[in-house]
C-alpha cells in the first residue's frame, strides 16, 4: 500500500508540474526528499514517468500532428518550417546533455539546489515579462530559425534541476519575441523530442536495473499513466490561464516554494 501511495503521489507531482514553468524535476526531487523515498531508488522512475505526461501533449494536439504530417507528405513549406524549428531547437540539449551527462545526474539528489533555482527562476520570469515586448509570431512555424536555435539553447538552462525546462523555453522563446501562448505551444512541442530522448537513454542505461530496486515496469506504467491523465487536464487550464493572466502566479508560486523548501530544508 505504501508503494501504491508513492507511485500515485509522484505520478500527479509529474503531470501537474511538466509542463507549467515550475520544474516538475525540483518538485519530484523535493517530493522524493520530502516524503522520505530513496532518492536513488526512485530516480528512474522520476525520469521515465515523464512519457506519460508527453503522451498527453500528443492526444491533446493530435490536429495539429496529424496536420504537419499530412503537410510534409506534400511538401507544404509551413509544415516543414514547423518541424525544422522543433528540431533545431531540440538539438542543443542533445549535444549539451550527452556531454554532461553525469554531472546532470549528480545534481538530481540535491534538493537545495531546486530551492535556489525556484527561487532564481522566479524572480527572472517576473522581470521577463516585463521587458518581453509585443510580437506578431504568432505560431510555431512562424518563427524565425535563428530565434527556435536560441530558444533550443536557454532550454539547456532547464539541465539545472528547479530551473524548468517549460519554463525555459517559454521566458527564452518570450525574450526573443514569441507571443505568450505560441511560446507555451512552442515549448509543449519541444518537449517530445527532449523528454523522450531523456527517458530512452535513461531507460537503456538502467535496462538490466529496472526491478532490482523494487521499482519494476509495472510501477513505470503506473505512475505514466497516472502523470498522462494528470497532465491532460493541466495543459488545458494552463494555457487558458496565460492566456488572461500571463505567468506571474507561476512566479510567485516558484518564490514561495522556495523559500518554504529552504526553510525546511535549513530546519
Amino acid at each position: 500500500m505504501h508503494h501504491l501511495l508513492s507511485i500515485l503521489i509522484l505520478g500527479i507531482v509529474e503531470g501537474v508540474t511538466e509542463f507549467l514553468p515550475v520544474s516538475s524535476t525540483g518538485h519530484l526531487i523535493l517530493a522524493t526528499a520530502l516524503l522520505g523515498f530513496d532518492a536513488e531508488q526512485w530516480k528512474v522512475f522520476n525520469i521515465v514517468i515523464q512519457f506519460g505526461a508527453i503522451l498527453a501533449i500528443v492526444v491533446l494536439y493530435w490536429r495539429t500532428f496529424t496536420a504537419v504530417l499530412s503537410g510534409l507528405l506534400r511538401g507544404d513549406p509551413t509544415s516543414i518550417r514547423f518541424v525544422v524549428n522543433i528540431l533545431v531547437a531540440f538539438l542543443p540539449a542533445a549535444v549539451i546533455g550527452l556531454a554532461l551527462h553525469k554531472k546532470i545526474e549528480a545534481l538530481l539528489g540535491r534538493p537545495d539546489v531546486v530551492a535556489v533555482a525556484l527561487i532564481l527562476g522566479g524572480i527572472a520570469i517576473l522581470l521577463i515579462e516585463r521587458a518581453a515586448k509585443r510580437t506578431d509570431i504568432h505560431g510555431v512555424a512562424e518563427i524565425p530559425l535563428p530565434r527556435a536555435l536560441g530558444i533550443g539553447i536557454v532550454q539547456c538552462l532547464a539541465m539545472i534541476p528547479g530551473v524548468s525546462r517549460s519554463g525555459a523555453t517559454i521566458m527564452g522563446a518570450l525574450l526573443l519575441g514569441v507571443e505568450r501562448r505560441t511560446a507555451a505551444e512552442f515549448s509543449f512541442f519541444l518537449a517530445i523530442p527532449t523528454m523522450m530522448g531523456a527517458t530512452g537513454l535513461e531507460l537503456f542505461k538502467n535496462r538490466h536495473d529496472i526491478g532490482a530496486n523494487g521499482i519494476g515496469i509495472s510501477a513505470i506504467l503506473l505512475g505514466s499513466l497516472i502523470a498522462f491523465l494528470v497532465a491532460l487536464v493541466v495543459v488545458r487550464a494552463f494555457v487558458a490561464l496565460i492566456s488572461r493572466h500571463g505567468f506571474a502566479p507561476f512566479a510567485w508560486y516558484r518564490i514561495a516554494a522556495g523559500i518554504a523548501a529552504l526553510l525546511w530544508l535549513l530546519a
